[in-house]
C-alpha cells in the first residue's frame, strides 16, 4: 500500500532506525540514498547501469523538466518511469531548492515562485498546486512540496518569512493533492539554525497528513558541525511514524551523523560531479584521478571494492582516460561512486539491523573524518 511506512529496526544507543517505505514501484529499504537524476538522466549512467547498481529510489527536479522537456512531453510518453527507462521509485524535488540556487533569477511573493529560466531567459511560474500537479502528472512516487529555501547565514527575518511562506504553501499542496491517489506527498521544514523556528515549522508541517517530512535548508553555507547539530536536534521533532528526509545532503561524515539522529533518506550530487571531476570515493579516503602519483598504479581504485570499475581497471588507466578527457572515465568513476555510496547505506542498514550500528558509525567516523572527505 503507497505510503506505508514501517520501522523494521532501531539501535539502542542512537536513534538510528531501519525502515520500509511502499511505493507504487516498489519498497524503499531505509536508510536509504537517492543518486540524483536531474534531468532524468543520472549523468553519466544508462538506465540498465543505473538499474545494475540497485539505487532504492532516485531523485529527478521539478523545475528542469518543466524547463525541458516539459511535463506535456513527459505525460504524452507515457510518464517519467517509461521516459528515463526507470522502473524503480522516483522522488522529485519541487523546484524549492532553486529559490536558493537561482536567487538571481527568480522573485517570490504570497502566491508562488516566478523564474527566470537558466536556458533562454524564457519566465516560468510555479505556484504550490501547479507544482504538485506537476509532479503527479509526471507520474512519481513521492513529490515534495513548493517551499523557501534562504542561504545560511541568513537574518532572523528571512528565515522568519521562509517557515511562514513554506508553511502556508505546504497546505496548498496538501490541498492540492489529496492523499490516497498513488503519489505521495512530504511537507519540508524550514528554519535554518535556528530550533525554535525549526520546532514550530515541525508542528505546522507534522499537522497537515503529509506522508513523510524533510529537513531542507541544510548544507546550504553553515558550517559542517553547526549542520550536524541542528540534524540531531531536528530528527525527532518529525514524525516517528512517517520517512525523514535530509536534503542535498552530503558525504560520508553527513550521512552518518544524519542516521544517527533518525534520519532515513539522502539524496546528494557529490558521488556523480565529482565523478565527473576526477574524484573518487573509497574505503582509504579520496582519490583524485590527476595526480601524478598514479601514472604508473596497477592497483583498482579501491582494493576493497568490487564495483564493476575496480574489478576491471587500474589507477593509471583511469588517470590516463582522465587526463586525455575520454568519456568513459565519467561512466567508470560514476559506476564506481555511486557503488560506494549505496554500499555504505546497505552497510549502515545492516549495522542497524544486527545491533552493531554504534560501533560501525564510530568506524566510519574515526576513518573518512581523518580522511578529510572532499566535495
Amino acid at each position: 500500500m503507497p505510503g506505508r511506512f514501517v520501522v523494521v529496526a532501531g539501535d539502542g544507543a542512537t536513534r538510528a532506525r531501519a525502515g520500509e517505505l511502499s511505493t507504487r514501484h516498489g519498497i524503499v529499504r531505509t536508510p536509504a540514498f537517492m543518486p540524483v537524476g536531474t534531468a532524468a538522466s543520472v549523468k553519466g549512467l544508462a538506465p540498465w547501469e543505473l538499474r545494475a547498481l540497485g539505487p532504492e529510489m532516485v531523485l529527478c527536479n521539478t523545475y528542469h523538466l518543466l524547463l525541458r522537456p516539459g511535463v506535456e512531453t513527459v505525460e504524452r510518453l507515457g510518464g517519467l518511469h517509461a521516459f528515463m527507462g526507470w522502473d524503480g521509485p522516483i522522488l522529485t524535488d519541487s523546484g524549492g531548492f532553486q529559490v536558493f540556487s537561482l536567487a538571481g533569477r527568480r522573485r517570490f511573493d504570497e502566491d508562488g515562485v516566478t523564474f527566470r529560466s537558466h536556458l533562454d531567459g524564457s519566465e516560468l511560474r510555479l505556484t504550490p498546486e501547479s507544482c504538485v500537479d506537476s509532479q503527479r502528472r509526471l507520474g512519481v512516487d513521492i513529490a515534495m512540496a513548493l517551499d523557501v529555501c534562504p542561504a545560511l547565514p541568513a537574518a532572523p527575518a528571512d528565515l522568519e518569512r521562509a517557515v511562514e511562506l513554506s508553511g502556508r504553501w505546504a497546505a496548498r499542496c496538501r490541498a492540492a493533492l489529496a492523499p490516497g491517489g498513488g503519489t505521495l506527498l512530504f511537507g519540508i521544514v524550514q528554519g535554518g539554525l535556528d530550533l525554535g523556528l525549526r520546532r514550530r515549522a515541525a508542528e505546522e508541517i507534522g499537522s497537515m497528513g503529509f506522508d513523510g517530512h524533510a529537513l531542507g535548508g541544510l548544507s546550504v553555507g553553515e558550517p559542517p558541525p553547526e549542520m550536524w547539530q541542528a540534524v540531531d536536534a531536528c530528527a525527532p521533532m518529525l514524525s516517528a511514524d512517517r520517512p525523514r528526509y535530509l536534503m542535498g545532503v552530503g558525504t560520508v561524515v553527513d550521512i552518518v551523523h544524519a542516521v544517527a539522529a533518525g534520519i532515513d533518506l539522502f539524496d546528494c550530487v557529490i558521488p556523480t560531479r565529482n565523478a565527473r571531476n576526477g574524484l573518487l570515493h573509497t574505503s582509504r579516503g579520496p582519490v583524485v584521478l590527476k595526480h601524478a602519483r598514479w601514472r604508473h598504479a596497477e592497483e583498482p581504485p579501491d582494493p576493497a571494492c568490487d564495483c564493476p570499475t575496480c574489478r576491471t581497471c587500474s589507477l593509471a588507466y583511469l588517470r590516463h582516460l582522465f587526463v586525455a578527457r575520454e568519456a568513459a572515465v565519467v561512466v567508470l568513476g560514476t559506476v564506481h561512486n555511486l557503488h560506494f555510496y549505496l554500499s555504505l547505506m546497505r552497510h549502515l542498514r545492516s549495522a542497524i539491523m544486527t545491533g552493531r550500528f554504534a560501533a560501525t558509525r564510530g568506524e566510519l567516523l574515526a576513518r573518512f573524518g581523518a580522511a578529510g572527505e572532499e566535495t
